[in-house]
């Protein structure tokens, strides 16, 4: 048996400057606070590998103190002896930077694609992957997966890493799902062929495990998503964020590459940050009345919420007074982060 802990799209480093000509809550810690729980099964002795399914970091210029506050954790985890694997993200134009860090003999980084093989306790696992492809996917997918040479060597069990929308993957936008379809930057759910035991994919916030494709019909192997650990935009306001663990058994004697199957997976749910959207008619109001509504909606949330207040209607120079950054700041308690929408209607 062979455990695997699974996590993507922690988007480390965002709002998280060095230098901030404004002193406010940042919530650049709480994406780290994230990263380092869903690390803890690690530290623990609980998991075999980290896996990381891309966007580590939150874009792809960044000061090397950041890189080096984003690997250290990973780091501590590999010199455990647990060994992990990083997938670069779109985040990160298809590269990590500053690869000194894949020197470590526990850390491994898919900056092409390539197939990296595990033994655990006589199970030989071959992690399959690639860094994110920019331009129709669906068209090089096929030519990039015998990149990797996946099958050209026996094993036991076999996953495939990456950071691609898969078709039938969904998005939840407002009270609606929007499902992904036909598009060139789509993998076909046809196209993944036998032989793995799990496809294991970031890009996508939203947790979920696709078993079919958009016809109904089961797919080859299961793909999954983690979704990211952190909310980073309203819209996933209403989404849990986690990290998987997976547990894979292998179903044959090595003598093929591939094989295996999932016998166990749980979705752990991890703390972020709660989002609320609040939304306001201010246009017939007072100032003193406009600062009297912020004040009391906010109260009435955790202290720790992240709140977007959308304005509707036509602003007076006093209202927009009230709704500037320094206001909200005396307004609202120093654990909040809220942000001001306008819309004109």
């Amino acid at each position: 048996m062979i455990r695997i802990l699974f996590l993507a799209d922690t988007h480390l480093g965002f709002d998280l400057p060095f230098k901030p000509r404004v002193q406010r809550r940042r919530r650049g810690p709480d994406f780290f606070q994230m990263f380092d729980l869903a690390l803890e099964p690690a530290h623990r002795g609980e998991v075999d590998a980290v896996i990381h399914g891309g966007d580590i970091l939150f874009r792809s210029k960044v000061p090397p103190q950041l890189v080096q506050m984003t690997f250290e954790p990973l780091q501590k985890v590999a010199d455990k002896g647990v060994s992990v694997f990083v997938v670069p993200g779109n985040h990160e134009r298809s590269a990590i930077p500053f690869r000194l860090w894949a020197s470590h003999p526990n850390i491994h980084i898919f900056v092409r694609p390539k197939t990296f093989y595990l033994n655990v306790r006589g199970i030989m696992l071959a992690l399959a992957g690639f860094p994110y492809i920019r331009d129709n996917i669906q068209q090089h997918f096929p030519r990039v997966l015998g990149q990797t040479g996946w099958n050209q060597k026996p094993a036991d069990t076999a996953v495939l890493c990456m950071h691609h929308i898969v078709e039938g993957a969904a998005l939840q936008v407002g009270s609606k799902f929007y499902v992904f379809r036909k598009n060139p930057d789509i993998i076909r759910a046809a196209d993944f062929p036998p032989g793995f035991a799990a496809v294991l994919s970031g890009h996508i916030h939203r947790f979920q495990v696709l078993t079919k494709d958009l016809n109904g019909n089961p797919t080859a192997v299961p793909i999954f998503y983690p979704g990211s650990t952190e909310r980073t935009s309203f819209v996933e306001k209403d989404e849990a964020k986690g990290y998987l663990t997976l547990e894979i058994e292998s179903t044959g004697s090595g003598s093929n590459p591939g094989g295996g199957k999932i016998k166990h997976w749980q979705f752990h749910e991890l703390p972020a940050r709660p989002m609320y959207q609040l939304e306001v008619q201010a246009a017939n109001m007072t100032a003193s009345q406009l600062e009297s509504w912020i004040k009391r909606s906010l109260e009435h949330l955790p202290r720790d919420s992240v709140v977007k207040i959308r304005i509707h209607g036509k602003m007076s120079p006093a209202l927009l007074n009230v709704v500037s950054a320094a206001s909200l700041r005396s307004l609202a308690p120093d654990t909040m982060n809220v942000t001001i929408g306008f819309v004109n209607n």
